[in-house]
């Protein structure tokens, strides 16, 4: 029954709508105008004009979740090298946060694979990674990374949300509720996962969560085995027709309940039933990837109707291709508490391949220059050994790790901070997470310092209330 005590009335829902149902209507039909799509998207509150001009339109994260090894990746220590299997002086982890290792004897693990010098630029890259080492010059690697939770779960939501706080909006639901999509027939926000060896590390949904942000900004969840997304297909003896008049009847029906209510998740519902039928078409065709060259599969190692890291990162260049603003590949696993060496030899080629496949992608599609590309984990790991020497592993790591960053804007041929003689502690150019968000927002056009979005009385940012800052010296 509706409950009139909770009605607006009619010109109290236009006056706070800023909007009549006839112009929301208009609206839709001028939306595809470059004009009337800014002018709406100001309506809804996006980020509108930009705040300064953009060097990326959309953002492609290759998170190796689990947190890879800095020491056997991107940082060479030959301290490391030298003092492998002595015990950890005590002055570089007195008073630190250690995970499993806590009162454990502390000893030196060596890197388990040699560096090679790559590049006009000479960066030390690990033998682990070599395609990404020919492409050196492209990108940026930062040594300095830190982060404040030294636990999975939450150093993933710190990573993704800018805060170990269940429940607060993800990254990609910033950046879409702060730029919109230029796909109207596929989601702005598009999440896959693909995983590799043992037990992979879980990645829970709030993840992509939209949190206090309208409903309409969550990442949606796209498998590359099986059907894309659920329900993608109408049912034996349903036509597309039939789909329609079902969509445009329920649209009817809540436009009817939003003209009494001015509830922004009922205009989310109106937009994701309108998306939904759109989907049906255009994912079928976004997953097929029949009109990809063999030379193109075999660069990225794809395997067509499996969720691997190489079909994963095919795709996110096929949705940013179309659109998409922002994509978040999750390729599992980088916990190696235990026998490094025959992890890391299974995870790490095909990673390589793949991500060394998307920026030659990109690049010669002329996509890399708008696309900013991060590559890293929720965390690093000790350069304390753990375990048995037979099967050794590192702990997790959060004072000092390495990330990749890459187009959009970015300084290619870098590498930007460091930690000590150790890979312990980050001495030098430090970044903290949120200076990484607020460099992705800069890089999108976007000041994270006005970026707010009132929840609670207060003005919520992605990068909280703490200081950050765009990392200029990554910026071209």
């Amino acid at each position: 029954m509706f409950d009139p005590s909770i009605a607006l009335a009619r010109r109290t829902f236009l006056a706070r709508a800023g909007l009549s149902l006839g112009g929301a209507a208009l609206g839709t039909l001028l939306a595809r105008d470059g004009f009337a799509a800014a002018k709406a998207a100001a309506a809804r509150g996006m980020v509108w004009p930009l705040h300064h001009p953009p060097k990326a339109k959309s953002v492609i994260f290759l998170c190796l979740a689990g947190g890879p090894s800095h020491i056997e990746t991107f940082d060479r220590k030959p301290m490391l090298e030298k003092l492998d299997g002595q015990p950890m002086p005590e002055s570089v982890t007195a008073g630190q946060p250690i995970a499993q290792l806590q009162g454990k004897e502390l000893r030196v693990l060596g890197p388990i694979r040699p560096f090679q010098r790559y590049g006009e630029c000479g960066a030390e890259v690990s033998d682990y990674f070599p395609q990404l080492g020919r492409l050196a010059d492209r990108y940026a690697i930062v040594r300095s990374m830190v982060t404040e939770q030294i636990n999975h779960d939450p150093a993933h939501t710190f990573m993704n949300c800018g805060t170990a706080l269940s429940g607060r909006p993800s990254m990609g639901a910033w950046v879409t509720y702060g730029l919109g999509s230029e796909a109207d027939d596929l989601p702005g926000f598009v999440v896959m996962t693909s995983k590799v060896g043992r037990s992979p590390q879980p990645i829970a949904a709030r993840q992509w969560h939209s949190g206090f942000l309208p409903g309409q900004f969550q990442g949606v969840e796209m498998a590359t085995s099986g059907a894309p997304v659920h329900y993608v297909g109408n049912p034996p003896g349903i036509s597309r027709a039939s789909q329609r008049d079902l969509i445009d009847t329920v649209a009817a029906l809540e436009n009817h309940r939003l003209s009494h209510l001015a509830d922004p998740e009922v205009a989310t519902r109106i937009k994701q039933y309108e998306l939904a039928f759109r989907m049906q078409t255009s994912v079928p065709e976004l997953a097929d990837l029949a009109d990809e060259s063999p030379e193109t599969i075999a660069l990225y190692g794809a395997e067509p109707g499996k969720a691997t890291v190489g079909t994963n990162c095919l795709m996110a260049r096929r949705l940013v291709e179309r659109g998409v603003r922002f994509v978040h590949v999750y390729h599992s696993d980088w916990d190696h508490h235990g026998d490094i060496k025959k992890h890391m030899d299974e995870i790490c080629p095909p990673t390589d391949r793949a991500a060394a496949a998307l920026l030659i992608d990109l690049e010669r599609r002329g996509l890399l220059d708008e696309t900013l590309v991060v590559i890293g984990g929720e965390f690093g790991r000790t350069p304390m050994g753990q375990g048995e020497k037979k099967g050794i592993g590192r702990d997790h790591h959060i004072k000092g790790f390495s990330t990749v960053l890459a187009g959009g804007g970015i300084k290619g041929g870098i590498t930007h901070g460091e930690t000590d003689d150790f890979g312990y502690h980050a001495v030098k150019d430090i970044v903290h997470v949120r200076d990484l968000h607020a460099t992705m927002l800069h890089l999108l056009g976007i000041d994270h310092a006005r970026f707010t979005f009132e929840f609670q009385g207060l003005d919520a940012k992605l990068t909280g209330v703490e200081l950050a800052a765009p990392v200029r010296g990554l910026l071209v």
